[in-house]
């Protein structure tokens, strides 16, 4: 008999599958149906301290090898999100508030109304590439002044949200758990654009956009690899998730849990599809537990 369960930075998941930030994360109704489909956490979309409109359409559109979108963080402010948190709660999973903002100020405010409303962890999107906000993860000195900041002012576990856009991603990771970040994860959308060739202009009203989905998956895997080897805090995998054996690859390079989200164009059933993979994946092959296979491609 094998288990799913996984613990991070003191989080208990019944399963290591989550919803990534941006995908159904806007209501708590969302939120708790994600949670009672099978997904073993939920992540909100990212929750700023004011309302956001966000950009104006097009902001996605799909290309061969995924999405690409430029939504530009569209929320309804935290002071009207807190009142989801109870509703999202009732899916009988942890829900982890992503946290967004364009000062520390605003960073600490907003995780300080999440954790009264009964957040179970924050994640900080200091990675997003369509949004000014996400110019902080490039920063090694911006992001160590708002983790060092939210964790001076919160008593519950704060994951770093990081972008793959930068020269060096282990060196954002290594700053952001220098300045007390209990877990990692890994990665946002990379930076793309997508040009009409009849009519000779962007498809998306912002330019440019963040590209999810299968393409990304190698990328993603690298990075988690590489910032394994780099901190000793526990990394949540996620870019191109959408079968098993994508989660078997991101546990090998050193996550303790992977988050999905375009995945889910697929259906919800996504979550229950990829535990039982999971749970066959270990069972045939001796394995009694998820940890057991975290890191593995590191002892080769």
């Amino acid at each position: 008999m094998v288990s799913l369960s996984v613990d991070i930075a003191g989080i208990h998941l019944r399963n290591p599958t989550m919803l990534a930030s941006g995908v159904l994360g806007i209501s708590g109704k969302l939120l708790r149906k994600v949670a009672m489909a099978g997904a073993g956490a939920v992540v909100t979309k990212s929750i700023s301290l004011h309302p956001r409109s966000g950009y104006l359409n097009p902001t996605i559109v799909k290309v061969d090898c995924g999405f690409i979108n430029a939504m530009g963080l569209p929320n309804p402010g935290v002071d009207y999100f807190v009142k989801e948190v109870a509703i999202a709660k009732e899916g009988g999973a942890p829900v982890i508030g992503s946290v967004v903002g364009e000062q520390v100020e605003e960073f600490v405010e907003v995780a300080l109304k999440l954790e009264k409303a009964g957040i179970d962890a924050l994640e900080l999107n200091v990675s997003c590439p369509h949004a000014r906000a996400g110019l902080i993860g490039q920063s090694p000195e911006l992001t160590y002044q708002i983790v060092k900041a939210v964790k001076g002012a919160v008593n519950i576990p704060v994951f770093v949200k990081l972008t793959p856009n930068v020269t060096d991603i282990t060196e954002i990771a290594k700053v952001a758990v220098d300045a007390g970040a209990d877990a990692i994860t890994a990665i946002n959308t990379v930076k793309a654009m997508y040009i009409n060739i009849e009519i000779g202009k962007p498809v998306l009203n912002n330019v440019f956009g963040g590209l999810s989905g299968p393409a990304i998956k190698p990328i993603a895997v690298r990075c988690v690899y590489e910032i394994y080897r780099a901190v000793n805090v526990p990394i949540v995998g996620v870019g191109g998730i959408c079968k098993w054996q994508d989660a078997v690859e991101f546990f090998m390079a050193g996550a303790s849990a992977v988050q999905i989200g375009s995945g889910i164009a697929k259906g919800l059933s996504i979550f229950r599809e990829i535990t039982k993979g999971l749970e066959d994946f270990l069972e045939k092959s001796g394995y009694k537990r998820i940890s057991d296979i975290v890191g593995l491609a590191h002892k080769v």
